[in-house]
Parts: structure tokens; sequence; C-alpha cells
């Protein structure tokens, strides 16, 4: 967007020629090579010389931009050294030499060879030497000159910001700051106007300004509505060189919105609203909605709808919806057709946040009718109270009517009603309720202690429409009557020490009692009439409902007596008195001086004195394990005991009995070998078939050889019943148990297989043997004998 002037680069072409002569700070133009200044010095008195410096140059300019076919010609150094005889040579150092700037080393002439801009480098520093060509030395020290670059107007004022955002609230004044914008120019605003910004609008009015110099908006329009428009576009320019023409120029666009305030009341659409409602809806039922139109939004369109006057104020009410800014008009209590068909409502919608500054313009709330018709429906049956209490004596005799509840049909009909009772709630049948009237009564025997309270339920239907039906609780509370006899309140058992003194107290009982007087129980104790007057022991009534046993001498016996049983008569103080007679086990034991038990007849009171509970049961577990061990031994040794005589061929001695005397050897008639192998033929009951029995006795019944554990002891047991029997053969038959078995070692013991002859055998030793062997001894103990 660069806009070049031929007027204005003739004109700098034309200062560039008349360049003046400015000297340099460090630099001066006179010719005189050199000049002696004597002075004397404080310290020492010296002579100071000084040498003035012989260069002729100038500050350059230079203009940016140039455009033209040659190079662009700076300026010219020289020196007064140089006579013209082209023995001088410069040389040029610094900023840009050699590329941006050419000097002629002979004419000191200095070009610029391409095109500068100012705003990329205002100013450059360069160096010059002046060398003798001959001897290379420099004829004048190295100097230091500027070259400024002058400004063109090449620039176009840029804006900080492509578009601005910016908002302000609706109806606001004229001259309302809404933002400020500001652009920037790259020219040099020490030189010319190249730089001097000027704004304006382009787009925007007349609803805005800007200020030309600051670039600040502001409102041009009083009372711009959001309602009727919201949003705004502003094209803002910024131009240079003051605004003059041929000046450069930007430009910007500025979004303004307009926020909203609250500057409009809600209105209701309509004047009047219809509903309607069943008279069955419950409360909280919502039946419509209504809605007050706000053109505002946010916060300043929030409303709150409600009821302000009307005859259905208290029937109904109105909530506000916050989402859609809408009223729901709710059932407040039970409607009912019958009462009233028809409600009316005054509501209300009000902004929840005004803005005081437009009060003026009116109230902020608006109000509309609403109607709202009530619809008739067949409703069940209502009792007249909400619950029922009654209260019946416990001896409330079968069939009594106990109470009565009542219901009724709410319609305009008038429906008969009847009633009934809910048998889940009484599945004993205890109550019953007559169907027209209902009225309750009683169908079984009442008993408090056992139940006091009886919750039931009682169905009300219309005979009409069985459909309808209502439910009513009824809680029905039984009355005490005393009819229950105190009683001990656990089973007492006690002691008293043999060393006790007359007048000790050896136990306290109380009493317990079902029933449940209004003034609380009272209890009396007192011994039976005929231990009225007990030599042993007497009661003393505490007056608390207990009593204490006292003994009445000192010293008692467990050998004259072991246990006292103490008869106690309970009373108690209500209407009809009732009493029980309670038996006190006192037990004599034995104590120390102190009183502590340490013996007694009776087991089962030693254990609670000293025993704790884990005690008893450690100890029954013992006796359990105990008898379970036994057993288990008794069973394994009867298993053990049945092969001594099943298997004939056991290698063990079979020890058999029999109770029939023999006949000798040779008799083999007399009795039966088979009772050595079958030890069952000892229980049949044989005769002796050699003699003649002048009396028939029973034969003794043993134990069973096979119950028998150990052989001595059953040997001995059956001598022992030989000796002690009456009915057991003489003294000289002798007995023989020595089965050997099969295949013994030492072979049979028994005489019956016996090969010797009688002369071999020697009997002397029967005379040893007492008395009872005397006859055996005389048969077989001389030779006189043998022959006779």
């Amino acid at each position: 967007m660069r806009t070049y002037s031929f007027l204005t680069i003739l004109l700098w072409s034309c200062m560039f020629h008349a360049i003046h002569m400015m000297p340099s700070e460090k630099r001066t133009n006179k010719h005189s090579r050199s000049e002696r200044i004597t002075g004397l010095s404080e310290n020492d008195g010296k002579t100071l010389h000084r040498t003035k410096r012989g260069w002729m140059w100038n500050q350059f300019f230079l203009l940016e931009e140039y455009t033209g076919p040659d190079t662009q010609y700076v300026g010219k150094l020289h020196t007064d050294q140089d006579k013209g005889d082209g023995n001088l040579k410069y040389i040029l150092t610094g900023d840009g030499a050699g590329s941006l700037f050419i000097i002629d080393e002979n004419t000191g002439d200095i070009h610029a060879a391409k095109k500068l801009d100012r705003e990329e480098k205002s100013l450059y520093v360069l160096r010059a030497k002046a060398i003798d060509r001959k001897t290379g030395r420099q004829v004048e020290p190295e100097s230091e000159f500027i070259i400024k670059i002058h400004d063109i107007n090449d620039n176009e004022p840029k804006f900080t910001k492509d578009m601005y955002t910016a908002s302000i609230p609706e109806m606001a004044g004229v001259g309302t700051s809404v933002i400020q914008v500001t652009a920037t120019d790259a020219d040099d605003a020490n030189y010319g106007n190249s730089a001097k910004v000027v704004y304006s609008i382009l787009q925007g009015q007349p609803y805005f300004s800007v200020d030309p110099e600051t670039g600040i908006i502001k409102t041009a329009l009083p009372d711009m509505s959001r309602e009727n428009r919201e949003q705004y576009q502003v094209v803002i320019q910024a131009k240079d060189m003051g605004g003059q023409m041929g000046g450069l120029s930007g430009t910007t666009t500025v979004n303004i919105t307009l926020t909203d305030v609250n500057d409009n009341p809600p209105r209701f659409p309509q004047s009047t609203y219809q509903f309607s409602s069943p008279e069955s809806a419950p409360p909280g039922t919502p039946l419509g909605r209504i809605k007050a139109n706000d053109p505002d939004v946010g916060e300043n369109a929030e409303i709150e709808y409600s009821i302000s006057n009307g005859d259905g104020s208290d029937m109904f009410d109105i909530v506000t919806d916050k989402d859609t800014q809408e009223g729901i008009i709710t059932v407040k209590k039970h409607l009912d057709f019958e009462n009233k068909m028809l409600y009316t409502l005054r509501v209300e919608a009000t902004n929840t946040h005004p803005d005081p500054r437009f009060l003026q313009l009116g109230p902020f709330k608006d109000t509309a009718l609403v109607k709202i018709s009530v619809e008739d429906i067949d409703e069940p049956p209502v009792f007249s109270r909400p619950w029922y209490l009654i209260e019946v004596d416990e001896d409330a005799k079968e069939g009594s009517i106990i109470g009565q509840v009542v219901a009724q049909d709410p319609d305009i009909t008038k429906n008969a009603i009847k009633y009934s009772v809910d048998r889940h709630t009484d599945l004993d049948r205890i109550f019953n309720i007559y169907s027209g009237n209902g009225s309750l009564f009683i169908s079984k025997p009442l008993d408090r202690e056992e139940t006091p309270w009886h919750n039931i339920t009682v169905i009300a239907t219309e005979i009409n429409n069985p459909k309808q039906t209502s439910q009513i609780p009824v809680f029905i509370r039984i009355l005490d009557i005393n009819d229950h006899a105190p009683e001990f309140a656990k089973y007492y058992e006690t002691f008293v020490c043999e060393n006790a003194k007359a007048g000790q107290l050896i136990q306290t009982v109380s009493a317990v009692d079902k029933d449940e007087p209004p003034r609380g129980h009272k209890f009396f104790f007192e011994l039976v009439p005929e231990f009225a007057l007990h030599p042993n022991f007497s009661i003393v009534d505490n007056k608390d409902n207990t009593a204490g046993i006292m003994t009445r001498r000192n010293g008692y016996s467990r050998s004259k007596m072991s246990t006292y049983l103490l008869p106690i008569i309970i009373f108690d103080n209500d209407y009809p008195i009732q009493s029980s007679t309670g038996t006190l086990t006192i037990r004599v034991c034995a104590c120390d001086s102190r009183g502590n038990m340490q013996s007694c007849n009776a087991e089962a009171l030693l254990l609670p004195a000293g025993l704790s509970t884990g005690a008893l049961v450690a100890i029954l577990l013992c006796i359990i394990i105990l008898l379970l061990v036994v057993l288990f031994t008794a069973l394994k040794r009867q298993r053990k005991k049945e092969p001594l005589i099943i298997s004939k061929d056991d290698v063990r001695d079979n020890i058999v009995t029999y109770n029939d005397e023999g006949g000798g050897e040779e008799d083999t008639q007399a009795f039966d070998i088979g009772a050595l192998r079958n030890p069952e033929a000892r229980e049949e009951s044989k005769m002796r078939r050699d003699v003649i029995p002048e009396t028939i006795f029973q034969i003794r019944q043993t134990a069973p050889l096979w119950e028998n554990i150990d052989v001595q002891d059953f040997i001995h047991r059956r001598l022992k019943e030989n000796d002690s029997d009456p009915a057991a053969p003489p003294y000289d038959s002798l007995a023989t148990y020595a089965y050997e078995g099969n295949d013994s070692i030492a072979n049979s013991l028994s005489s019956l297989e016996s090969l010797t002859t009688e002369g071999n055998q020697d009997y002397d030793y029967l005379s040893d043997w007492g008395p009872r062997f005397k006859k055996l001894a005389d048969m077989y103990g001389g030779e006189d004998s043998d022959r006779d």
C-alpha cells in the first residue's frame, strides 16, 4: 500500500545537492595543519603540543528507498593533505562498507550501491583512512563519520489486532465508551507527518463514533435495545500524514454486542387459563403449565410464580420450573367433587432480579386468571377416623361387642357398605365383625399375658361396586385382670450350716406375677398356717416384694434331718387377691467357722457352691468319655471270646462243664461224650442214666462258657458253685476239667484214655488232701482195699 509522490522525490533530490557543511563533534574543517599551544603545567611546567587534524568532510544524509537509474551519491571525503596529484588513497570501513557504500579511492566520493530502508536501519557508522601510496603510511589518523537515512512515507498504519470484540449494556447513554483501538506507523515520527495517525469510522454510524486522536469508540445513539438489535459491526480507519490527502491508511473491524439488562417485565400471552382435575388426584399431582414471556435473557428473564388470591389458594399450589421458566399448577389438598366443583386462582408472575434503573418503566410483574374444574369419580368408602383404638378386659365373654367402626360412601349415590375383618391380620379368628353395622365382637377367649395387643384391619366395601374398598387399622388393647397368682421368681434351694445361730439370714426370696396391676406389684410372704410357728425357720417380709428366711434355733444336725421343706404363701394386692404356695428346699451342711459350706448330703448342692459351669461341663464330658471307653473295651473282649468254643480244632483248652456223674472209665453209656465237643449241650436238662434219682432237681443255670474271660476264674467259680450247692454230687465225686484240645503236646490229662493199669497208679497222696477225700484214699490208698 505504498504510495510514492514524484514531487516528494524531487524535493529530496534538491535538498541532497544543497548539502550544508556540518562539522563533526570530533573533527575540524580548518586548513591549518597544526597549531602548537604552549602552556605551563601545574606539576612540572612542561610544554604541551596539540596537533589539529586535516580531514575535511561533512555528516552525510541519504534518502531511503531511492529508485533512480544510477547509484545515489552520498558525499565526498577529503583531507588537506591531498594535493590532487593522486598520491593519496582513500579507504572506507564500517557498516555496509564495500557492499552498501562504495568509495572512490582516488577522489573520496561515496555512493550508495543499493536501495536503503530506514525502517530496517536508520544510520550507518563508517571509518575513513587516507594512505600515502608510496610509503603506505597513513597521512591522517583514522576518522569516524555517520550516514543518516532520511525517512519517506512508505509505511501505512497498522492496528494491533485484525479484529476487535467488545460489549456494552443495552440502553447505555450517548458517549459511553465501548473500546479503544490502536494503530502504529513504522515511519519516523520525528520527521514530518509520516507517522501521525488519525482515526475515522467507515462503518457503524449513526450508532457509534470514534475519537480521531485516541481511537476510543463510543455510543452515538441513546437507548439502543438488545431486543431490537444485538450485534453491530464497526469498521475503523487509521490514516497517516495527519489524515491529509496522499497519506497511507489501514482498517480494522470491531464486533460490538449489546448485553442484556432487565428492562422488560414478564407478560402472560393470555389472561385466562382452564384446567381440570379428577377428585381422586393425590396431593402433588401436576394439572398443567402456564408461562409468562420475558424478552430478556439469563437471570433477567427468571420468573417466580405465585398464587395471589382466589378461592382455590388453599387447595392448589404453583411451582416454578427453573429450566423452562414455566409455572406448574399442582394439587395441594385432596379434592372433593361433592364439596366443590370449580376453583378460581389469580396467578402472578414476577421478575426475581429487577433492575432499579428501569423501575420507572412500570411494575415488573403480570397476573392471569386460572380456572380449575373438579371431575367426579366413584370413590371408595371413607372411615370416620384414620384409625381406631379399642380397649377390652381380658375376661370379656365370647360374643361381647367391644367397639364399632363407621364408614360411608363419599359419592352422591351413597352406596351401602359392608364390613369384614382381614383374616391375614387375625389368623386365630379371635375377633369378628357384623357386616351390616361394623360392630366388633369377641369370638375366642382373651389372654393379656399371652398377647397384650391385637392389631387387625377392617375392610369396608361398597355393595354395588365391590372394587371400591377401604381399609382401616384397629388397635385392640387387652386390659389386665388379676387372674394369675404370684410365684417364686426362680427355683430356690439353699442350705443351713450345722453350726448356725438363731436369727441368721440364710436366703432371700422374691416373686413375679404375670399380671400388670396399674399401681404396680406388691407381694406379701408368710408361712403356711400349719408352719406358722415353725420351730426351725421363720420368714420376714422385707416390704419390697422380697422376704428373708431366718433360722429360729442354734445348731442343726444332718444325721437327724438332712433336708427341710419350707412351704411359703405369696399374696398379691390386686382384686381379686391371688396367692400361691412355693416350697423352699433347705439342706443341712457342714460349714467352717466363717459359714462357708464344706459338705452336704446332696452332691447337687456342692456343685453350685464350688464349681463353675465350665467345671461341670468338663466333669460331664469326662464321665461320658470314660463310659465310652468301658463300653468299647467290653465289646472288644466279647468278640475275642467266641473262638474258644466255636472251632473244635482250636489248640487252646476248651473248658466244658456238665452236671451228671459218670460211671467210670468202662461206662461209655453214662454220659454223652459230645458234651465235651459242644459246650451248648450243658444247657440241656439231662438226667443220669446209671442211677435213678430220688428227687428231681432243677439244673443250675450257669453263665455260658463263651461269656467268661479268664479260664482260671471260670474254674474257681465252678469249684465254688459245686462246694456250696446242696444238690451237687457227693464229695467223693470228681469233676475233671482237663480237655486239652486236639494235637496237644501234653496229651490228655483225663483218665478216660489212660493205658496204664491200676497197679501202676500210686494213690497214697489222697490221704494228704483232707477229710473230703478220705473215702477215695480208703478206696485207692492201700493194697487191702484193692484185694477186697
